[in-house]
């Protein structure tokens, strides 16, 4: 398995309204067109959010990051900034039966 782990802040509109313009419009999408095995958005105290997105495979994370451009240029309403990024293998991992039930902001 692989993860992509990203930090944004936006520049525009709310951590609010962007959560829930990705959960409508881009979670279930992503997952089906990238065969995602986890995809978490995070909002963090700071006003900045967090992503992490897990892949089963390299090649599937490489993807991954090219669709993160794509995603990121279709939230220009926000201007989004990426303020870090980084990829790799994961060595370690648990899960528990409430990971797999999806949450929605609000």
């Amino acid at each position: 398995m692989y993860m992509m782990i990203r930090r944004y802040r936006i520049g525009e509109g709310t951590v609010a309204d962007l959560m829930n313009k990705i959960d409508v419009e881009f979670a279930d999408r992503l997952q089906q067109a990238l065969g995602l095995l986890g995809y978490q958005a995070i909002a963090l105290d700071d006003g900045s959010i967090l992503t992490t997105t897990l892949f089963a495979t390299r090649a599937d994370l490489a993807a991954g990051e090219a669709m993160a451009e794509r995603v990121r240029d279709q939230l220009a309403e926000f201007r989004v900034e990426m303020t870090y990024g980084a990829g790799g293998r994961v060595m370690v991992s648990r899960g528990s039966e409430e990971l797999l039930q999806p949450v929605h902001p609000g």
